[in-house]
């Protein structure tokens, strides 16, 4: 408890241990902590804090006994980090972050220790194996206990870097290049979550995170008083924007074109009950890309369709049978010509049904072989994939019927007539470079609005993407060529101050 009061007798068993620090950490989350005073609550968030190391220490010491033992075997998993995610239902990182506080407290005793005795703060301490993990191994048990007595007796983040630079350049060996840049400890993860989100974490090398700084720097600056973002969010557009730049730059291998591509799917059946293409757009590309993307994008139609096996057997027995369901009459005259004809000559009805099927499924086949040949073209996708993957003639899902060439949604000669007149970002303050901007539509193409010069305007990503598409900012051209930009609650108005140069 954080409250002063006697203390509890210590647990028995493990079991009792960890139920006693689940009732503790309980009581406080369900206790009226508003009623406390502000020092009580901040007494509170020390001792929670001090509760997180031994938490860390203790977790470390269990799992790493609990590996030793090959414990996570007895319930069928082959690594205690899938015990850990199918056991405890935690998720992959956080099963790794375990494993690795597992590793790293076994390799530093001493913070093990310090941990355990709420000496110092996890985030201390995971600071200073890292720094201590460049040393050489004879030095670094030294080394951490050095620095956690400098971060016990009060010593800040800067000032444990410095005296940890200090060790290393002290202990540190003959290098066989002449220096030591991390090179070695280098790695970057990316994990994938929910709709395509992801997180990233990682260890740069001085050069990597130099060139990652600047970058951030120069794209993550405020774009104006409008530009409400965090500095979290400030540079996680940054990242995004230098790697739009990178990917239209055409410098990746096998990559050139738009920053981005719309795959713009729809079904045969859809296509025909559509009665232009601009409904197509606005019921499909909006939903395939984030708000703003769809209006500066490369749009690849791929058309699919699906096996009616209903009408399939309908074309069928109409082929065979005619429109009143009888066969031909010469079928019935001519000793071998259809199955009504051997049926008249007095065959068994159980062989002439069987004659019938088989004329039905040759009938269903030329008819699937014949559509797809029609759609798709003889050799095309849907023809390939229905005779080489497909099991019988209506086991299709799904084949794709045509896949039409990627198609700027603003034609060229236009992009360029919008560069030469604005030159760069029309948003009243910014000066974007027109390299670093987009065409907008100012009335969107979902409300008629035209892909043409004066309804174009060039905008930054961050005024584009985020200012009019994310946060309604609304934007119009002017009949003298200047810009006004009103914000989401119409509150205010910003002006540009002239208009730019004409387009040639």
């Amino acid at each position: 408890m954080c409250l002063a009061g006697q203390s509890p007798a210590p647990p028995a068993t493990a079991a009792d241990a960890a139920a006693m620090a689940r009732a503790a950490l309980g009581w406080l989350a369900a206790a009226d902590v508003a009623s406390l005073t502000t020092a009580e609550q901040a007494n509170c968030l020390r001792a929670l804090e001090r509760v997180r190391s031994v938490h860390t220490a203790a977790q470390a010491r269990v799992l790493a006994a609990f590996h030793a033992q090959d414990g996570y075997a007895d319930d069928g998993h082959g690594s205690p980090r899938t015990w850990l995610t199918w056991q405890t239902r935690i998720a992959d990182g956080a099963a790794s972050g375990a494993i690795g506080w597992m590793r790293r407290l076994t390799a530093h005793p001493a913070v093990r220790d310090a941990l355990a005795a709420a000496d110092i703060s996890e985030s201390f301490a995971r600071l200073i194996c890292s720094w201590t993990d460049l040393l050489p191994v004879d030095a670094r048990d030294a080394a951490d206990v050095i620095l956690l007595g400098a971060a016990v007796g009060g010593a800040g983040l800067g000032d444990l870097a410095g005296l940890a630079e200090e060790i290393r350049e002290r202990t540190a060996r003959p290098d066989p290049d002449g220096h030591d840049d991390g090179f070695d400890d280098r790695g970057l993860y990316l994990g994938r979550t929910l709709r395509g989100a992801g997180t990233v974490r990682g260890d740069l090398t001085p050069q990597c995170a130099a060139a990652l700084a600047a970058v951030l720097e120069a794209l993550g600056k405020r774009a104006g008083p409008e530009d409400l973002r965090s500095k979290w969010q400030r540079q996680h557009d940054a990242l995004e924007e230098a790697m739009r730049r990178l990917i239209a730059s055409g410098c990746l291998p096998e990559r050139a074109g738009q920053p981005t591509q719309i795959m713009l799917f729809l079904g045969l059946d859809q296509l025909r009950g559509l009665p232009g293409a601009s409904a197509a757009e606005a019921a499909w590309a909006g939903a395939a890309a984030g708000p703003g993307y769809d209006c500066d994008a490369a749009v690849v139609p791929v058309v699919t369709g699906h096996v009616d096996t209903q009408v399939l057997d309908q074309l069928a027995a109409l082929l065979l049978f005619g429109p009143d369901g009888e066969a031909d009459r010469r079928s019935r005259t001519r000793p071998d010509r259809g199955v009504a004809g051997r049926a008249d000559r007095g065959e068994d009805s159980e062989a002439a049904a069987s004659r019938r099927r088989l004329a039905e499924d040759a009938v269903r086949q030329i008819l699937i072989d014949r559509a797809a040949d029609l759609l798709s073209g003889p050799g095309g996708l849907a023809a390939w994939l229905r005779t080489r993957l497909l099991d019988g003639p209506a086991a299709s899902m799904s084949l794709p019927l045509d896949i039409g060439a990627a198609t700027e949604t603003i034609p060229a000669h236009l992009r360029r007539a919008v560069i030469a007149r604005d030159r760069c970002c029309r948003f009243p303050g910014c000066n974007q470079p027109a390299m670093a901007c987009q065409p907008h539509h100012i009335i969107p193409r979902s409300q008629g609005g035209p892909t043409s010069l004066s309804n174009l305007l060039l905008l930054c990503s961050f005024h584009h993407l985020i200012a009019v598409h994310r946060w309604g900012w609304g934007i119009v051209l002017l009949p003298d060529g200047t810009v006004a930009a009103t914000s989401p609650d119409r509150t205010r108005t910003l002006r540009s101050h002239g208009p730019p140069s004409q387009a040639a």
